[in-house]
């Protein structure tokens, strides 16, 4: 009995080492995924928004990050005059603007309201 406790811990000695491997690998395969499904994916977003926002201009129909429609009006700098209605223009930050849903329908883009 003695025997088969020392003949299994000594195979356990030799199974750690070749164990401590392996989760070095499982740990690398763990970022690998990470970044194909969750960061690339979300910079690749952010970059799509950004150049929207640089091309932005008079009479495009935008969304905000609050969820309200409009068309611009007017860009000055980093502010956005919206029109929302006949006679009602709002002033917001060009950081919150996203491209309308039913333009990005139409595009076929599918463009989520992010706003990071």
């Amino acid at each position: 009995m003695l025997n088969s406790i020392l003949l299994q811990a000594a195979a356990g000695g030799a199974g750690a080492q070749g164990s401590g491997w392996t989760s070095i690998l499982m740990i690398v395969a763990l970022i690998a995924i990470f970044y194909f499904f969750m960061i690339r994916p979300q910079s690749k977003k952010q970059k799509e928004i950004k150049k929207f926002r640089d091309a932005m201009q008079k009479g495009d129909k935008v969304t905000t990050a609050g969820g309200i429609h409009g068309k611009i009006r007017e860009i000055k700098n980093d502010v956005i005059v919206l029109q929302i209605d006949d006679n009602v223009k709002i002033t917001i930050d060009k950081g919150m603007v996203y491209p309308s849903a039913s333009d990005a329908v139409e595009s076929g883009a599918d463009i989520k309201n992010n706003a990071n």
